[in-house]
């Protein structure tokens, strides 16, 4: 008998499966406008939300070293130069500047306007009081508010603290980082902002307002050392020339007060304080100089920007796609009822 079932396996007969399944045409009839009425109440209950995004291209610093290599590599047909800087935070890094809550909580101080106009506050404060929800959240904050309330404190007293935040506060940071993606392109470096918002305008002021924090940061980033040089330069500069200043009014002083006088002591204490003027001038003016190659240094580092694509106010809503959803669960649910009405031939042995 089993040489007999290994010589003749079982076939699987299409038509025994749909005679099956239309026998159980009503169950059809009855599940599938049911699953279609409850999808599309469920889905519309799901507020809509609109994308907007934004490339920016920043110039970057490469190391000679880097490109050096990255020449020897190619002629062996490896590509190490992808994002070669000579900064300590690369390109790469930028994206996770959402993980830090200090530039997270930047994004939430943004002003923000509706493209009704009817509401104008700030990016934390939409997010609190502006969001719409599905019904079903409602009797669940309204059971959540029932229940004992557990303190929840803020740091440093009631002092807002980026690192120490209340659960509240905490939990609209994360909404915030939810709504914001930062990408960058690893062989052009091109970076990408897409933010996610229920207004349009709202989306589209989100990503134009991130674009310039993250300009800001680079700049800043790339032009620390340089700016931090520049101010100690000036500091010096502004004290050598109080110091050559001051000497030049007591060597005046000194020649008005002994115009007629001849004395061998009075021309060499002149001589000297002539002297001691010129090298305070030296001195200023050597420090004057590198006070301005500091300040050229400054606009050296200071890294240009490209927008390649500008964020554009969003016409159609990018999400939840309801007719696609719709669809899908009437195809989902066919597949059930489909399986079920062939349960007894599956079943068999």
């Amino acid at each position: 008998m089993m040489e007999e079932n290994k010589k003749n396996p079982k076939v699987i007969d299409l038509r025994v499966i749909a005679k099956k399944i239309w026998a159980n045409k009503k169950l059809f009839y009855k599940v599938l406008p049911i699953v279609f009425v409850l999808s599309c109440f469920y889905i519309v209950s799901i507020p809509r939300y609109y994308t907007s995004e934004t490339k920016l291209a920043p110039e970057m610093e490469n190391s000679g070293a880097g490109g050096t290599l990255s020449s020897i590599a190619a002629s062996f047909g490896f590509d190490i130069s992808d994002m070669q800087t000579s900064d300590a935070i690369t390109p790469l890094l930028y994206p996770d500047l959402m993980e830090d809550n200090a530039f997270v909580v930047s994004i939430l101080n943004i002003k923000v306007v509706n493209i009704d106009g009817d509401i104008k506050t700030t990016y934390h404060d939409y997010l609190k009081n502006f969001q719409e929800k599905a019904w079903w959240s409602y009797p669940i904050n309204g059971l959540k508010s029932l229940l004992p309330k557990k303190e929840d404190p803020v740091g440093n007293k009631g002092k807002f603290d980026a690192y120490h935040l209340s659960k509240n506060e905490d939990e609209i940071l994360n909404s915030a980082r939810d709504n914001i993606n930062i990408s960058i392109d690893k062989k052009t470096g091109v970076i990408t902002i897409n933010t996610k918002a229920q207004d349009p305008l709202i989306c589209k002021t989100l990503a134009d307002s991130i674009k310039e924090k993250l300009q800001i940061f680079i700049t800043e980033y790339r032009t620390n050392k340089a700016r931090v040089d520049y101010e100690y330069y000036k500091q010096l500069t502004a004290e050598a020339k109080q110091d050559y200043e001051r000497m030049r009014q007591r060597y005046g002083a000194f020649i008005d007060g002994n115009v007629n006088i001849a004395l061998q002591s009075v021309r060499l204490k002149a001589e000297e304080m002539e002297s001691e003027m010129e090298l305070k001038l030296n001195n200023y003016n050597t420090l004057n100089s590198q006070m301005l190659a500091a300040k050229a240094k400054v606009q050296e580092r200071t890294p240009a920007f490209t927008v390649i694509k500008g964020a554009a106010v969003p016409i159609k809503p990018a999400g939840p796609k309801r007719m696609i959803f719709v669809a899908l669960m009437l195809f989902f649910a066919t597949i059930v009822i489909s399986i079920y009405s062939i349960r007894d031939l599956m079943m068999r042995e």
